[in-house]
């Protein structure tokens, strides 16, 4: 599978990873230590080709991820499952396999650029993605489902409302899980 964007990922371990599963040319953040100059190839790729965020699916990930989305908007995120991402208690792109980092590239979804509010906090109770006992369960697989990756309550909230999901695509997958 060739992919045509350029792919962000954190460290040298996940461009081995993304490499075995798919053709395509990528760029390391160094986790936090993303430099000014890493922003500037991110920006020229983001004009030229276009680029995947694909960040581990951890805390540090996700604060890497909004740090590149405000710094070079416009670009486009690809979300593990975290347990695809598991290996003796380690978190990352890394430890997936290229079936799993196919299915994740293959979902891609781009932030829409005027915010949305298609979803509301209801629409999380009612469904029980918020205040019941399997919540963050039911987040979890809705996540995978929708390619929006696993996020608590709030995030996932945003990500429904800021990743161009339909209505219809949340109760489709909805009644899948």
């Amino acid at each position: 599978m060739i992919i045509k964007e350029v792919i962000v990922v954190e460290g040298r371990d996940d461009v081995a990873a993304v490499k075995k599963a798919v053709d395509a040319e990528v760029i390391t953040t160094h986790g936090f230590g993303i430099t000014k100059e890493t922003i500037k190839r991110i920006k020229l790729a983001k004009e030229r080709r276009g680029v995947i965020i694909f960040t581990d699916p951890d805390f540090a990930g996700e604060k890497i991820r909004k740090n590149i989305e405000r710094k070079v908007p416009g670009c486009k995120h690809a979300f593990l499952p975290r347990e695809e991402a598991l290996k003796d208690g380690d978190i990352g792109i890394e430890n997936a396999n290229p079936k799993s980092i196919i299915a994740a590239l293959s979902k891609v979804r781009c932030e829409v650029k005027e915010k949305k509010n298609e979803f509301a906090k209801i629409d999380l109770i009612r469904n029980d993605l918020e205040g019941s006992p399997n919540a963050s369960k039911r987040r979890d697989v809705l996540g995978k489902r929708l390619g929006i990756g696993y996020g608590n309550s709030k995030q996932f909230l945003n990500r429904l409302n800021n990743y161009g999901i339909t209505r219809k695509e949340f109760e489709n997958a909805l009644e899948k899980i």
